[in-house]
C-alpha cells in the first residue's frame, strides 16, 4: 500500500514540535494523524490512524516509529472496555486494532488520539502548560487564560478513560481547541495537521505569554545568603572533586553513568528560599518523575560549605533519602506491585553548584537533567501564578510501579559488556589507542579520548558518536596539571572514572651512543612518568568513587626482549610493565585491576612508526620499510602480523567480567615470540 500523504504530514508536524523543548521534552508527548486507505484484502476503504509508538522521540520520528490501527476496531473497543479497574487490559485489545503488522508498538495513549473525534491529535508536555496543570488553581487559570477555547481536564492516570475523558470534552465544547491535562500536559486538535500544530503552539505560546505577562517576579523567593553560585572556576572544580562520590552514592543498586548542569535556570533555583519545600514536592508529569524519581536529593549545605563537610555529609543524605523511598514503596505498593527497583536519587542538587543527573548510560543520564530543569520551569511557572502543586505520591506511584511500564523495562535490550563504564584513553587520536577507544565505545563505554593534540581528540571522538558516546579533550600526559585537568573533563563529562589506558607513547630508535639525555627524558617524561601521572590521577578519581576499576598499560613485548638499538625505549617500557605488578599490589584493596598488554611491532594503523619508527626499525632490521609488518610477521611462531584492532580486543578482554579477578597481569598481543614469552 503506497503511504499516504498524511503521514508524510505527520512526520514533518512531528519533527517540527519535537525540535523545539518549550514544545515538549525528549520521548515526551505523541502525534496522530488518522486518513483513509484501501483494505488489501477486501478492497474497500479503510479509516486508518497513525500514531506515535512506544518510547519514540518526536523530533527524531521516522514512519517506522509509527503505530498504524483500524479506527473503527479502535472505537468499538468502548463496547467492551470493563472500567477503570482493569484499565490495563485495553492495551493488550490494542494489538487486535492493528492494521497490517501495525508498526511500533502501540503507546498507552493510543485511546486519547483514537477515541476524539478529530483528523490530527497532538499530545504535548511544554513547560508553560505543565505550570497551569500543576498549578493550585490550575482549572480557574485555565479558563481565565483561553476562555472557552481551552478547558480543563482533572488529572487522570494516562490510559484508556482518558481517551474517554477527552473525547467527550470535545464533543460538549464544539469551540474548543484543545485542553489542559491536570498534573500532566495539553492536548490539541484540528482538521488538518497544520491547525492541529497552530493550535498546539497557540495554547503553549499563550500560556507561556500569560505566566510572563502576569507572574509574580520571585517565584521562588529571595536568594539565601550562602546559596549564591560559586564563581565559575571554582564551582568546575568543586563539581569535579564531588562528582565521584556522588555517582558513588548514585550507583549503589546498580551502576550509573552521570551528566552536570550548571546552567544559570539551575543555579538560580538552588540559591532560593523555596528550593527545599519545591524539591520536596517533587515532579508531576509522568515522564519527568519516571526519569528524574519522585524527588531529587538536595545537599542540605550552603555553598561556602567546604569540600570536605559536603563529602562527609553527602552519606548520611543518602541514607536518608533511601530510608524514604524504601517509606514511600511500603506505603504504596501491594501483592501485585513489582519489586521495588533502585532506591537511590536520579538527580542530585548541589547548591552553588550545580545539579548531578544519572541514568544507565549517558544519554539517559543527560535526558533526567533535562527532565528535571523541565521540572524547575515547571514549578517557577506555577509558583508565579499561584502554587506548584503536583499530583500525589500515591498516583506517582501508581504510574512508576505500573505493570505496563514494569513490561517496558522487561522488553529493553540486554545491556553490552561495558554499558555503564567510563574509560579514559591516552594517545587516542589514532592508531591503538583510537582502535581501543573503537572497540570500547562499540561495547557500550562512554569514552574520553586523550591525547596531545586536542583538535585530532575531537575529531577521533566524534567519529565515535555523540557527546553522549564519547568526548576529546588536550592531555599532555607529561604535565601533571594537564593530566589533573584532562581527569576532571572525564568526571565532568561522563560522572566518574572506571577504566584507564595508558597508551600514550612515542619511540626513537637509536642506538645506546646515539641516545641523548634528550631523546631519554622525552620518552620517559611520556610513557613511564605520563602512565604514573595518568594512574595516579585516574586512581584518585576510582578510589573516590569506591566502586573498583581497571588500569591498563599498553606496555611492549620490548619489555621484557632486549630489542636492537632501542635502549630508551625498551628501558622505559619495562619501567610501565613494574608499575604494573606495584599499582595492582597497591590498588587491589580499593577493588582496581592493574593489568599489561605486550604486543610486538604494531606497524599498520600506528602513529609511532608513522612517525618515523618504522623507517629507523626497518634500517635496524635491513628491510624496506613497506615490508616491516611482514618482517615483524615472520619472525613470530603464528607468522601473523598484529593490529591496532587485536591490541584493542587484549583490552576489551581484559576489562571485562569474565576476568574480574585477574590483576597484574601482562597479556602478549605478539602472535608468539619466544624470546618474549614471560617467565
Amino acid at each position: 500500500m503506497t503511504r499516504p500523504v498524511t503521514v508524510d504530514d505527520l512526520i514533518a508536524r512531528s519533527n517540527r514540535l519535537g525540535a523545539d523543548r518549550k514544545n515538549t521534552n525528549f520521548a515526551g508527548g505523541n502525534t496522530s494523524a488518522k486518513g483513509a486507505a484501501t483494505d488489501p484484502v477486501t478492497g474497500d476503504e479503510i479509516q486508518l490512524m497513525w500514531v506515535k509508538g512506544s518510547g519514540g522521540d518526536l523530533g527524531t520520528l521516522t514512519p517506522a516509529g509509527l503505530s498504524a490501527l483500524r479506527v473503527d476496531r479502535l472505537r468499538a473497543l468502548t463496547e467492551v472496555y470493563p472500567g477503570v479497574d482493569r484499565e490495563d487490559e485495553m492495551v493488550a485489545a490494542l494489538d487486535y486494532c492493528l492494521h497490517g503488522k501495525g508498526g511500533a508498538a502501540p503507546s498507552i495513549d493510543t485511546a486519547m488520539h483514537g477515541l476524539v473525534d478529530a483528523a490530527h491529535v497532538d499530545h504535548l508536555h511544554p513547560d508553560s502548560g505543565i505550570a497551569i496543570a500543576t498549578a493550585a488553581e490550575g482549572e480557574e487559570l485555565t479558563a481565565k487564560i483561553f476562555g472557552d477555547r481551552v478547558v480543563w481536564v482533572p488529572w487522570r492516570r494516562p490510559g484508556f478513560q482518558l481517551g474517554l475523558d477527552i473525547a467527550a470534552i470535545k464533543a460538549a465544547h464544539p469551540q474548543a481547541v484543545g485542553c489542559i491535562l491536570g498534573g500532566h500536559g495539553i492536548t490539541a486538535w484540528g482538521d488538518t495537521s497544520e491547525e492541529c500544530e497552530r493550535n498546539s503552539l497557540w495554547i503553549i505560546d499563550t500560556a507561556a505569554d500569560y505566566i510572563s505577562e502576569h507572574g509574580a517576579p520571585e517565584p521562588f523567593g529571595a536568594v539565601v545568603t550562602g546559596y549564591e553560585p560559586l564563581p565559575e572556576s571554582e564551582r568546575r572544580a568543586r563539581a569535579a572533586a564531588l562528582a565521584p562520590a556522588i555517582r558513588r552514592i548514585a550507583s549503589h543498586d546498580s551502576t550509573m553513568v552521570g551528566h552536570f548542569d550548571d546552567s544559570e535556570p539551575v543555579l538560580d533555583f538552588l540559591s532560593r528560599e523555596k528550593l527545599f519545600p519545591l524539591s520536596e514536592l517533587g515532579t508531576s508529569c509522568p515522564d519527568h518523575f519516571l526519569r528524574t524519581k519522585v524527588k531529587p536529593l538536595v545537599l542540605d549545605l550552603p555553598a561556602t560549605a567546604t569540600l570536605e563537610q559536603q563529602l562527609e555529609r553527602l552519606p548520611q543524605l543518602h541514607e536518608d533519602y533511601r530510608a524514604a523511598y524504601r517509606a514511600y514503596y511500603d506505603a504504596h505498593a501491594d501483592e501485585t506491585s513489582p519489586a521495588m527497583r533502585g532506591a537511590d536519587p536520579l538527580i542530585v542538587l548541589v547548591p552553588g553548584v550545580g545539579m548531578f543527573s544519572y541514568g544507565k548510560d549517558k544519554q539517559t543520564a543527560r535526558v533526567a537533567g533535562e527532565f528535571y530543569l523541565n521540572a524547575i520551569n515547571v514549578m517557577r511557572g506555577a509558583e508565579a501564578l499561584s502554587r506548584y502543586a503536583p499530583i500525589g505520591d500515591a498516583e506517582k506511584f501508581r504510574i512508576e510501579y505500573w505493570a505496563l511500564e514494569e513490561a517496558k523495562l522487561r522488553r529493553l535490550p540486554a545491556p553490552k559488556s561495558h554499558q555503564g563504564r567510563i574509560a579514559l584513553v591516552t594517545g587516542a587520536a589514532s592508531g591503538i589507542g583510537k582502535a581501543i577507544a573503537t572497540r570500547l565505545a562499540a561495547q557500550g563505554a562512554c569514552v574520553i579520548v586523550a591525547d596531545l593534540d586536542a583538535e585530532k581528540a575531537r575529531a577521533a571522538a566524534s567519529e565515535l558518536g555523540s557527546t553522549d558516546v564519547a568526548v576529546g579533550v588536550a592531555a599532555d600526559v607529561s604535565d601533571a596539571a594537564a593530566v589533573s585537568a584532562a581527569i576532571d573533563e572525564a568526571v565532568l563529562a561522563f560522572g566518574g572514572l572506571d577504566l584507564v589506558v595508558n597508551n600514550a607513547g612515542l619511540s626513537l630508535s637509536k642506538p645506546l651512543l646515539e641516545t641523548t639525555e634528550r631523546d631519554w627524558d622525552l620518552q620517559h617524561d611520556v610513557m613511564a612518568k605520563g602512565s604514573f601521572l595518568v594512574s595516579q590521577a585516574g586512581a584518585r578519581a576510582m578510589i573516590a568513587q569506591g566502586m573498583g576499576g581497571d588500569i591498563v598499560y599498553i606496555s611492549s613485548k620490548n619489555s621484557v626482549f632486549a630489542g636492537p638499538n632501542n635502549i630508551a625505549y625498551s628501558a622505559t617500557k619495562a619501567d610501565q610493565a613494574h608499575q604494573v605488578r606495584l599499582l595492582a599490589v597497591e590498588l587491589g584493596e580499593h577493588g582496581i585491576r592493574v593489568n599489561g598488554i605486550n604486543p610486538d611491532g604494531v606497524v599498520r594503523g600506528s602513529g609511532i612508526f608513522a612517525s618515523g619508527w618504522g623507517a629507523n626499525r626497518a634500517a635496524t632490521y635491513g628491510v624496506k620499510e613497506e615490508d616491516l609488518g611482514q618482517f615483524y610477521a615472520n619472525r613470530t611462531i603464528l607468522k601473523r602480523e598484529v593490529l591496532p584492532e587485536h591490541v584493542a580486543d587484549a583490552v576489551y578482554v581484559l576489562t571485562c567480567d569474565e576476568l574480574s579477578r585477574t590483576t597484574g597481569l601482562h597479556v602478549p598481543v605478539d602472535s608468539g615470540v619466544a624470546a618474549a614469552f614471560l617467565r
